[in-house]
């Protein structure tokens, strides 16, 4: 195929010549979108569109934390078992490995992360692979080489092979210097953890691979997340998941905020249903690329009083970190998230009392006192 590869050369010297420095050589013929990395001008592509097939295909990275576990079952009941696939890095548990696909990956592998999405026809990509605020202070090294890096990759694979990608950012892509009641989407963003820095990098990489490469992309800044069916993974917000936890197995609570932090929070499920809802939102009625989400916002005392409707006898102290302090007091106290219901409809379904309610009927508020008896 002389006159092909002609094309092809041709195609990526003007490229070159653009100015975007991306430094691509050859592209390939057959795509929508160019992606900035180098592929072979012979390579064989077959990318799946909704036309052709009934649901898209997914694939999910960093699926064992909080949120992957979730929404891969509601995508799953929605889509079909077998076109959603979950993967980590990590040992999956028995009862998520017989649930539906899972494999091994690794975002900062791009060869094998390329050879995921062409060999399974993923059409749809949801990157939740990264390091939470408190534990990435912890290891920068490791969370810039994830959050960063690792998205890179994402971008890259997502725009090669024209697929609609979602990406959460976090309250934590703002900073002391926003406007924290409310935080409206637009605003200044200065974050001062290495984790927030990489969701506000995200955020405008994703962006601008929209602008530049026609890519598809999608972002929900979400807020502290409350699930019964995880463990607290190293985010400032996590007292809020802890002290479930605490009330049903040791009647005991010590929180690392103090009593009056004021943050905004969300049930899973909110979570999720606002995920699924902005991923099948038509692309025209999208205003923009990244969107607040919210339901609530308490602090701990507030929290502590509703909990304790539940488990009266709950005893809580506050030992409180400096450094999630620190963090918590440079977030938002509250989302504006008009421009999410306004484009595509966002409503929340759960408040506080829903959502302490909810979590004891699946953590159990009995079984504390059961143990103690």
């Amino acid at each position: 195929m002389p006159i092909v590869r002609n094309v092809s050369r041709a195609v990526g010297q003007l490229l070159q010549s653009s100015g975007c420095g991306c430094g691509i050589s050859i592209v390939p013929v057959r795509c929508i979108g160019v992606s900035p990395r180098q592929v072979a001008s012979d390579a064989s592509f077959h990318s799946v569109s909704f036309s052709e097939s009934d649901h898209p295909r997914v694939l999910i990275t960093g699926g064992l934390g909080q949120l992957g576990v979730g929404l891969a079952k509601l995508l799953r009941k929605r889509f079909g078992k077998n076109n959603v696939i979950l993967s980590d890095i990590r040992k999956p548990a028995d009862n998520v490995f017989y649930s539906g696909p899972f494999i091994y990956a690794d975002i900062l592998d791009y060869k094998n992360l390329r050879e995921i999405v062409v060999n399974n026809r993923i059409t749809w990509f949801f990157h939740y692979s990264a390091l939470l605020s408190a534990v990435g202070e912890a290891n920068v090294p490791l969370a810039r080489a994830v959050n960063i890096t690792g998205l890179h990759n994402v971008l890259d694979i997502a725009a090669e092979h024209n697929l609609r990608l979602f990406v959460p950012s976090t309250i934590g892509a703002f900073g002391p210097t926003s406007p924290r009641d409310p935080t409206p989407d637009l605003c200044v963003q200065r974050p001062r953890t290495i984790y927030g820095v990489s969701k506000v990098h995200a955020e405008l990489m994703g962006e601008y691979y929209h602008y530049r490469y026609g890519l598809d992309f999608r972002c929900l800044r979400y807020p502290g997340i409350i699930s019964a069916d995880s463990q607290p993974g190293g985010g400032t917000t996590d007292y809020a998941v802890q002290i479930f936890h605490d009330a049903t197995k040791t009647g005991k609570f010590q929180c690392n905020l103090k009593p009056d932090t004021r943050l905004p929070m969300m049930y899973i499920d909110d979570c999720l249903k606002a995920t699924l809802e902005v991923m099948e939102a038509p692309a025209e009625s999208l205003s923009m690329r990244t969107y607040n989400i919210s339901a609530m916002s308490f602090t701990p005392e507030e929290l502590v009083q509703e909990v304790q409707k539940h488990v009266p006898e709950l005893q809580v102290t506050y030992n409180v970190d400096e450094v999630r302090q620190a963090i918590a007091d440079s977030w938002p106290m509250n989302f504006d998230d008009s421009n999410a219901r306004r484009d595509w409809g966002w409503k929340h379904d759960y408040d506080l009392p829903e959502l302490v309610t909810t979590m004891f009927s699946f953590l159990g508020s009995d079984s504390r006192i059961a143990q103690a008896n």
